[in-house]
């Protein structure tokens, strides 16, 4: 067990200790002391684990808190830790959560993934992770863009491992996350604010302002969920070519759109015109992942961000796509393909003067391709 987790806290977990060391479960979700869930293969099933009852659990939860060096009670509800294998655990306690304890447990892969492992489960075309390799070499900023689950930590870990290997990598993470295997990295993790043991808070902002004074060649703030996004923005913006980031949202101008919401939600004076602009110039690429009902996750969009126009609305260009053509009537999976979608990036010079393999031909769309996107 120790393997997976350390023996203090596969004590504390005991009820869920074979759902732990089961690699083929990827989540697992605990609604209260009678309900658990897990996550295989992208599908959700309910599992016959139980706790005895709230209290066990609730002392399960306190005992994993304390191991990690983190406080969860009456008046700190909710935990938000990461556990010493590296997995997230997210927990709110009763009367907040009303159906118990609620808690869930993301397991990471501890295999190294690269782009043809993308390619061979069907998240990737050849040609698509061809072009993403590309676009890393070349220094575009990219944006991980995608839902719960959607795989955007997997894609933004193959992407930084990618980057070549004379340059200086600064992660930054709320929680860490990543794990990006590149010969130059540097990883830093905010800290917490907690007034009870006299400690300060150290958030992703000023994690950037240390970053910036640190001669990073590239920037990754992994997840962006409040005004931190203007600090991506802005590295994005000031020099620091290829830079990435992750953010929640369901296709690549909603991706844009997200990221100039959290900018402004902060106590910034910048109008909101300016950073539109600043978000439209940042952002080159947007690398969409999406969870399918079947359970598949797949790069749905690689799409090229050109600014804003006069009405102010971002402008966006698909270069690939993934199209659904059909259903396994046995499996249940999804058929299809991903494919070029007859947009030539704007950088494309780029990839010629740098004598990069990458012709202009893999841009064309198929014939069946065409008649389907101007449907």
């Amino acid at each position: 067990m120790s393997s997976v987790f350390n023996d203090a806290i596969a004590s504390f977990l005991h009820p869920i200790r074979d759902l732990l060391e089961d690699e083929s479960v990827s989540e697992i979700m605990i609604n209260g002391p009678k309900e658990i869930f897990i996550e295989k293969g992208g599908l959700v099933f309910k599992s016959e684990n139980t706790f005895p009852d709230e209290e066990a659990l609730i002392s399960a939860m306190r005992s994993v808190a304390q191991s990690v060096g983190r406080t969860i009670d009456e008046d700190n509800p909710r935990l938000d830790a990461r556990l010493p294998n590296g997995s997230r655990i997210h927990v709110v306690l009763p009367p907040m959560a009303r159906n118990g304890t609620t808690v869930a447990i993301r397991k990471f892969s501890k295999d190294e993934l690269t782009l043809k492992d993308l390619i061979s489960f069907g998240s990737l075309s050849q040609t698509a992770a061809r072009f993403l390799d590309v676009c890393v070499h070349l220094g575009r900023n990219i944006v991980v863009s995608g839902g719960t689950g959607s795989g955007k930590t997997t894609m933004l870990n193959v992407l930084g491992g990618r980057i070549p290997k004379t340059q200086r990598l600064i992660i930054i993470e709320d929680a860490a996350e990543l794990q990006i295997h590149a010969d130059h990295v540097v990883q830093f993790e905010t800290r917490k604010h907690d007034p009870s043991r006299g400690i300060e808070g150290v958030t992703i902002r000023d994690l950037v302002v240390s970053a910036m004074r640190l001669r990073p060649d590239r920037i990754i703030v992994g997840e962006v969920r409040s005004d931190e996004a203007l600090d991506l923005i802005q590295v994005m913006n000031t020099g620091h070519d290829g830079s990435m980031g992750t953010v929640h949202a369901n296709n690549p101008v909603e991706a844009c759109t997200r990221l100039e919401t959290l900018c402004l939600m902060g106590e910034t004076k910048i109008p909101p015109d300016a950073i539109r602009k600043m978000v439209g110039s940042a952002m080159q690429l947007v690398v969409q992942c999406s969870r399918y009902h079947d359970g598949g996750r797949r790069t749905s969009h690689i799409s090229e961000v050109l600014g804003v126009d006069k009405y102010g609305d971002y402008i966006c260009r698909d270069i690939f796509r993934w199209v659904q053509r059909g259903k396994d009537p046995e499996t249940g999976k999804f058929i299809g393909e991903m494919v070029p979608c007859n947009y030539v990036p704007s950088f494309f010079e780029e990839i010629m003067v740098n004598q990069l393999p990458f012709p202009k031909s893999n841009f064309i769309a198929p014939e069946w391709a065409i008649k389907l996107f101007n449907a």
